[in-house]
């Protein structure tokens, strides 16, 4: 993978986490792309987890 592309992503990660962090709704995810949108869901889904105490384990 090119680095651009991973600093791309990696940057729709971080934005997703302070999203979630803000407490967003993840219908505000701003991207389109299939690759980009799903980093930027992995940081909103890890911030929420944060802020709601952690995961819940089965």
């Amino acid at each position: 993978m090119k680095r651009q592309k991973r600093d791309r992503l990696e940057r729709a990660r971080a934005k997703g986490y302070q999203a979630g962090l803000a407490g967003r709704s993840k219908e505000a995810c701003p991207y389109m792309q299939a690759d980009t949108r799903g980093y930027w869901f992995g940081g909103w889904r890890d911030a929420s987890e944060e802020q709601s105490g952690g995961a819940l384990l089965l």
